[in-house]
This record gives C-alpha cells, sequence and structure tokens, in this order.
C-alpha cells in the first residue's frame, strides 16, 4: 500500500522558514518522480516544486531563490525547505509521487500523479 505522509507544517511570521518532509512507503521511491504542490483557500492547486529521480528539480517563479526541493532516497523521503516565507505562501502542501518522468511543464500538472499525501498547513503572517 502507497503511503505519503507530510509533516512540518506550522505558523510563522514573513521572513521565516520551515522544512517540510513527505515520508514515503509502498513503491520504488528512488524511482518515482516527486512533486510538492499546495493550495490556498479559495485559490486552485499549484506546482511549487518538482524532482527527478536522477536528482534534478524545477521550481515554481514564485518560489524560485526561496525553496528548495530535494530527497533522501534511503530514507524515502521527499524535503521542502522553505525560506524567506511570504503571507503569500499560505497554503496546505502536498507531496505527490508520479511513475513518469516528467519533462517540461507537466510536472506541475496534478494530474500525471498517482499518489498524494494527505496535506500539512502551512501559515504565514505578517
Amino acid at each position: 500500500q502507497v503511503q505519503l505522509v507530510e509533516s512540518g507544517g506550522d505558523s510563522v511570521q514573513t521572513g521565516g522558514s520551515l522544512k517540510l518532509s513527505c515520508a514515503a512507503s509502498g513503491y520504488f521511491f528512488s524511482s518515482y518522480y516527486m512533486g510538492w504542490f499546495r493550495q490556498a483557500p479559495g485559490k486552485d492547486r499549484e506546482g511549487v516544486a518538482g524532482i527527478h529521480s536522477d536528482g534534478s528539480s524545477t521550481y515554481a517563479d514564485s518560489v524560485k531563490g526561496r525553496f528548495t526541493i530535494s530527497k533522501d532516497n534511503g530514507k524515502k523521503t521527499l524535503y521542502l525547505q522553505m525560506n524567506s516565507l511570504k503571507p503569500e505562501d499560505t497554503a496546505m502542501y502536498y507531496c505527490a509521487a508520479s511513475p513518469l518522468s516528467l519533462s517540461g511543464g507537466h510536472w506541475s500538472e496534478g494530474r500525471w500523479y498517482n499518489y498524494w499525501g494527505q496535506g500539512t498547513q502551512v501559515t504565514v503572517s505578517s
């Protein structure tokens, strides 16, 4: 049974940092494309960052230079280091896994991901 469990969400002030984790089980973590998504109330879900099985990564323009996606294949854990947080980063954050080697803009399209976590809340106050 595939399971993705996020943790690390919290309430912080503008300019603060958080590190989200996503613990995976039940599939070949190292061979899957992994992504972080977020959804704020009343807004569409958006892709935040994605990472290939080879470790190469991509980011949404809104977080580029502030967020870093990484993974530890031995621990089967995905991470999202978030620095210089802004109120507009407030959202529920989800990790997701895809068996496809996503390229171009497809990494940010949720329909290509088979598995999703339950989410962890990030709140940034001004």
